[in-house]
């Protein structure tokens, strides 16, 4: 399937869906559905809800697709932090914790075919081998685990610190200066 991914050209795609081509995201979904319905589970934690943000998502990438600026990133990733947004604005609207029952995490763990519970095994275990993977791996493991948090687990700044037991200040520092390194990594 990664072959598929790295030879679409989803700024193309999106080019489409502006024109009104809806077999453009029909495309895209065929290509990152599973994937994108991953980042939005992983997120809310429910996949009905998840399934809900998907399809808003997509809705999104439909109207919006015209904003897309390609010198501010990917197309690929644009369309992630869509469904990444979608999935946060949705906790954060109903403001209320999700609870996971027992039965729901073990289908969870089985969904992703892991149930390690370190952000970085799950990239290791379910991640394509590439240039973002191989720039993760340079990264110290805080600033790696801190990334992680944030981006997979959709964790707040706040709440990274909590789990990592380190003052807020310094996870602020971490995921900073950690992106700054991913970017220079994938430049």
């Amino acid at each position: 399937m990664s072959s598929l991914t790295d030879d679409f050209d989803f700024e193309a795609a999106l080019a489409a869906c502006v024109k009104g081509e809806r077999g453009a995201l029909h495309r895209i979904y065929q290509l990152e559905g599973g994937r994108l319905l991953g980042v939005a589970l992983r997120i809310v934690r429910r996949r009905d809800i998840a399934e809900d943000v998907l399809h808003d998502a997509f809705v999104r990438i439909w109207e919006k697709a015209a904003s897309f600026d390609a010198s501010r990133g990917s197309a690929r990733g644009w369309i992630y932090s869509i469904v990444r947004h979608g999935a946060l604005n949705h906790i954060r609207n109903h403001a209320r914790e999700v609870s996971v029952d027992a039965t729901l995490e073990t289908g969870l763990a089985d969904e992703s075919g892991s149930s390690a519970a370190d952000p970085y095994e799950q990239v290791l275990l379910s991640s394509e081998s590439g240039q973002l993977y191989d720039c993760l791996g340079k990264l110290d493991d805080a600033k790696r685990s801190s990334i992680l948090l944030a981006y997979l687990d959709g964790c707040t700044h706040t709440e990274i610190a909590s789990r990592m037991k380190t003052p807020l200040g310094t996870v602020k520092a971490w995921i900073r200066r950690g992106l700054q390194a991913l970017k220079e990594c994938l430049a």
